[in-house]
């Protein structure tokens, strides 16, 4: 007995997982939002809550900083992840005929969203490893979610490639449907 399953069953299975994913990433990036909000307006002590009391403590504006580059890269993955669901719901992606400018768009915007994040969690990186330098003791990136600038930025390079692969494979499928 032989089991197939087709890109229609894969495609259904990546819709709920990107919604998924989406919905957490949402979730993940309005916990960041809120936990800053309510530390810098409400009460302090809850900068534990991502371990950036001690950073809290040796300077709130840094506390501000390293909190903006964990919510920018966090809301980065969450437009992301929507741009993902948005395709797969709305069924733009036509696998008879893969090189339409929508699929094009979305490949672009998929490698702009992802030099993004590469760029800030590459920041990050930066500015804690400055902060570990001048004694402030801090959680891993691994832990606030901002590790992996390098894999971020290449996938955004091969996704820029591909997104000009479509490119020319979405012009010569114009001039095919001109010739007909």
């Amino acid at each position: 007995m032989e089991i197939k399953i087709g890109t229609p069953q894969i495609l259904k299975i990546l819709n709920i997982l990107s919604w998924i994913i989406f919905i957490g990433l949402c979730v993940e990036a309005g916990m960041y939002l809120f936990n800053g909000i309510y530390t810098m307006t409400i009460n302090s002590y809850n900068a534990r809550f991502l371990n950036l009391l001690d950073l809290y403590n040796y300077s709130p504006s840094f506390y501000i900083q390293e909190l903006c580059f964990i919510s920018i890269v966090a809301i980065l993955k969450s437009i992301m992840f929507y741009l993902i669901v948005k395709m797969l719901h709305e069924k733009k992606l036509n696998i008879e005929q893969p090189f339409t400018p929508e699929t094009g768009r979305f490949i672009s915007y998929l490698s702009y969203l992802a030099f993004g994040i590469g760029l800030f969690s590459f920041w990050a990186f930066k500015f804690n490893n400055w902060l570990a330098s001048n004694g402030v003791k801090l959680p891993t990136l691994e832990s606030l979610n901002l590790e992996g600038h390098s894999i971020w930025i290449f996938m955004a390079i091969v996704m820029f490639v591909i997104g000009q692969i479509f490119k020319r494979g979405i012009e010569i499928q114009s001039e095919i449907d001109l010739t007909i």
